[in-house]
């Protein structure tokens, strides 16, 4: 059975080796090298100052994947509205796991107040990522093609977004900032 929950230290040295395996194997990011565990830790504490989720599918005690929300851009208007990653450990794709941590991710920013979640999706032939985010309700708004090159070939960034409240004109809460 897959536990989501939320990530911890402790998971940083699977989480790490995780995302490597992305950037060397995958378009769902275009980092071309992957950074040390310690910067991941640094992000991940970035994370938790904004007390956003950074959660973790876990099986046996083996992290498969992980998710988790970030300011979409770091200027106050934007606080409303935060970006989600996911990453999947190989032997985790095709199982729902992603599925589950991003409906995971919608709940937890939807109960923080957040309106609005948008996946920056790489590779427009990413139709793994770019299906899961459909079937979480999320609505194509855009792409940027030819936005980066990996792997010896142009890759388009996809733009999805998906609202986690009802727009008003005057949103409650504090957003991402407080």
């Amino acid at each position: 059975m897959i536990d989501i929950r939320p990530a911890t230290e402790d998971d940083f040295t699977a989480i790490t080796a995780i995302y490597a395996w992305n950037v060397a194997h995958g378009t769902g990011t275009f980092a071309l090298e992957a950074p040390p565990e310690s910067e991941m830790l640094a992000g991940f504490h970035a994370v938790q100052k904004l007390r956003l989720p950074y959660l973790v599918a876990e099986e046996d005690g083996k992290v498969l994947g992980y998710a988790y929300a970030a300011p979409f851009r770091t200027r106050p208007a934007y606080k409303y509205v935060v970006e989600d990653s996911i990453y999947l450990a190989p032997e985790a794709t095709g199982r729902g796991i992603g599925k589950a941590l991003l409906l995971k991710l919608m709940e937890l920013c939807t109960k923080r107040g957040l309106y609005s979640m948008i996946a920056v999706i790489g590779d427009s032939e990413n139709l793994a990522s770019i299906g899961v985010h459909k079937a979480c309700g999320f609505d194509y708004t855009g792409s940027l093609p030819r936005a980066g090159f990996k792997f010896d070939r142009w890759l388009d960034v996809v733009f999805m977004t998906c609202d986690l409240l009802p727009y008003t004109p005057d949103p409650q809460g504090a957003g991402w900032d407080g």
